[in-house]
């Protein structure tokens, strides 16, 4: 799993073993932080953006792949 993924920019810490454990008595969710964006606009432009950077990165995964198997 690699944490610098776009699709893991939601969550502002990385996840650990010790905060999932701990979210589970979380019931006010106080320990819950996220990162959180001015207008809705620009929330739709991150999540957007982050998208097409994970769909980038399984594209140059792929045609690197698909070179190697190719020779």
């Amino acid at each position: 799993m690699n944490m610098n993924s776009p699709t893991f920019q939601l969550l502002e810490v990385e996840p650990s073993f010790l905060r999932g454990v701990s979210s589970l008595f979380d019931y006010s969710g106080v320990l819950s932080k996220y990162n959180m964006s001015e207008t809705d606009d620009m929330a739709d432009s991150n999540a957007i953006r982050s998208d097409w950077e994970a769909v980038g990165c399984d594209l140059v995964k792929a045609i690197s792949e698909y070179e190697q198997e190719k020779g």
